[in-house]
Order: structure tokens, then C-alpha cells, then sequence
């Protein structure tokens, strides 16, 4: 069972409980996961901030935050913690919509948990790619970073 628990410090209702459950499971069950227990909150920058400089010890709001937890036999369980003003922000800049820009963060969180990773340019050229296909299917326009 793919279990998907919402959290908001912001209220936005351009990316429902219902579209993030639905990205959420479309991603993992592609990426062959059956079971999985997935936090998601939606923080404004002080909050978003706070957990980077406590976990990350980076000084600044970030988009996406993935915390992997234990894993039960069987069953993945994470957390994604997405910045919503580093999206409004950025999607202001780049001149597309917002809710696609936080779809975009939350595939990204996704594929962290699934094993992903963008730390050197050839993983992530892999994350990338699979970003895309994911936006694709969701019948999104293609706003994944190019690098």
C-alpha cells in the first residue's frame, strides 16, 4: 500500500492533497515500489530555512529537502519538505506555472527516495532524464533544469 501523508505550513490551492497523492503514486509505482509510507510538507521559506541550516547546515531556503527514514521490511518510508516561496520565486523567474514548478519538486524528492541522486553530472544526467519522463507523463511542459 502507497501511503502519502501531507503536511502544509502554507496554504496554496494550486497543488491539491489530490494532485500530490496521485504525482506521488505515479512516480513510485513506475519506479517499482508497492508499499511505502511518504510524509510531504509544504513549508514557507522560515521553515524551509530552519531545516536546511539544522540538517544541511546550509544558511539560505532550498527547494526540496529528502529525508530517507528506516526502512520496515518491505516498505520505504521518507520525507520531502518543499519550499514553496523558492518555487513561487522560481517560477516567477522562469515564467511558468507554479503548480508545475512544485510538481517538479516533488518528483525530485520522489527519485531521491527511490535511489536517485544529483551529486556528480553524471548521476545527475540520469535524475534529470527521469524527471522529464515523469513531467511527460503527467502531461506537464518539460521545466526540469537542464543541469
Amino acid at each position: 500500500m502507497l501511503e502519502i501523508v501531507i503536511a502544509r505550513q502554507v496554504k496554496i490551492s494550486v497543488f491539491t492533497n489530490k494532485k500530490i497523492i496521485e504525482v506521488g503514486k505515479e512516480v513510485l509505482l513506475k519506479e517499482g515500489i508497492k508499499s511505502a509510507l511518504i510524509s510531504v510538507a509544504l513549508l514557507d521559506d522560515k521553515g524551509i530555512h530552519a531545516a536546511n541550516k539544522k540538517f544541511l547546515d546550509h544558511d539560505e531556503p532550498t527547494d526540496v529537502i529528502t529525508f530517507p527514514l528506516d526502512e520496515e521490511k518491505n516498505k520505504m518510508t521518507g520525507e520531502i519538505l518543499i519550499g514553496v516561496g523558492v518555487a513561487r520565486r522560481h517560477a516567477k523567474k522562469a515564467r511558468h506555472l507554479l503548480q508545475h514548478e512544485l510538481t517538479l519538486y516533488l518528483i525530485h524528492g520522489l527519485l531521491h527516495l527511490c535511489g536517485f541522486d544529483d551529486m556528480d553530472p553524471v548521476s545527475r544526467k540520469k535524475m534529470r532524464k527521469r524527471e522529464r519522463f515523469y513531467l511527460s507523463r503527467l502531461g506537464l511542459p518539460d521545466i526540469a533544469p537542464l543541469q
